[in-house]
C-alpha cells in the first residue's frame, strides 16, 4: 500500500507541475498579446507625433521599421508559446488520465479489500450462529 500511496503522490505532483507551467505559459502568452497592443498604441502616437513636425515625417518611417521587427519577434515569441503549451497541454492530459486510473485502481482495490472483510465477518458471524443453534439442539436432546 505504501508503494502505491507513493506512486499516487508522484502522479499528482506531476498533474500540479504541468498545471503550474500551464500557468505560466498562459501568463506568458497574455504579457506578449499585452505587449503587441502597447505597440500598436505606441505607433499610433507615433504616427500622430510625426505628422506634427518634418524631423517627424522623416524619422516616422525607421520607428515604424523596428516596430515592425519589434511585432514579428512578439509574434513569432507567440507561436512559440503556443506550440509548448499544445505540447503542455497533452502532457498535462495524459498524466491527468494516469493519475485518475490510479485512483480508481486504488477505489477499487479498497473496496475488494473491503468486501473480503464483509465476507470475513460475516463469516464468523455465521460460524457463532452454527454454534449457538447446535449448543442450543443439544441442550433440548440432553
Amino acid at each position: 500500500m505504501k508503494r502505491r500511496d507513493t506512486l499516487m503522490r508522484l502522479k499528482r505532483f506531476r498533474v500540479d507541475d504541468l498545471k503550474r507551467k500551464m500557468g505560466t505559459l498562459d501568463g506568458m502568452k497574455a504579457d506578449c498579446e499585452k505587449k503587441l497592443a502597447d505597440l500598436e498604441e505606441s505607433v499610433a502616437r507615433e504616427r500622430q507625433r510625426a505628422n506634427d513636425t518634418d524631423i517627424g515625417r522623416l524619422a516616422f518611417p525607421s520607428f515604424l521599421k523596428s516596430i515592425d521587427v519589434r511585432r514579428e519577434n512578439l509574434r513569432a515569441t507567440l507561436k512559440e508559446i503556443e506550440r509548448e503549451r499544445a505540447i503542455v497541454q497533452g502532457d498535462l492530459t495524459a498524466a491527468y488520465q494516469d493519475l485518475k486510473s490510479l485512483e480508481l485502481a486504488t477505489e477499487q482495490q479498497a473496496k475488494r479489500a473491503a468486501e473480503v472483510e464483509a465476507r470475513a465477518g460475516q463469516s464468523r458471524l455465521d460460524e457463532l450462529a452454527i454454534v449457538r443453534h447446535l449448543r442450543k439442539h443439544a441442550l433440548r436432546q440432553a
